[in-house]
């Protein structure tokens, strides 16, 4: 599973950030490693330096092999809330989508 993480300029410490976020999705999408080619994660925080609940978001967008796309966006007030959501969030449209396939 190849994975991209993607930022905004209003993301701050992006090279160790990356690192522990590939880490994190690594590990929680292990189970579905075989069938997600790719990963492309999309951070940003949509009020950039103003104040606001909710402001910072990740979209997750997996590519998965005999299968379209799946995308998943998750808002929080901060980056790891966002990350942990989309994943919950990749996970059931995973299991969801997976499971149709095996029913064929």
């Amino acid at each position: 599973m190849k994975i991209q993480i993607n930022t905004d300029n209003n993301i701050v410490g992006r090279e160790q950030m990356v690192n522990h976020y590939e880490t994190v999705l690594t590990d929680a999408l292990s189970r579905f490693s075989d069938h997600i080619t790719r990963l492309e994660v999309h951070l940003s925080d949509e009020n950039s330096h103003k104040e606001g609940t909710e402001d910072k978001r990740c979209l997750l967008e997996a590519r998965i092999e005999n299968l379209k796309p799946l995308a998943v966006s998750h808002n929080a007030p901060s980056l790891h809330e966002a990350v942990s959501g989309s994943i919950e969030k990749l996970k059931k449209s995973m299991d969801s989508a997976l499971g149709k396939l095996r029913n064929y």
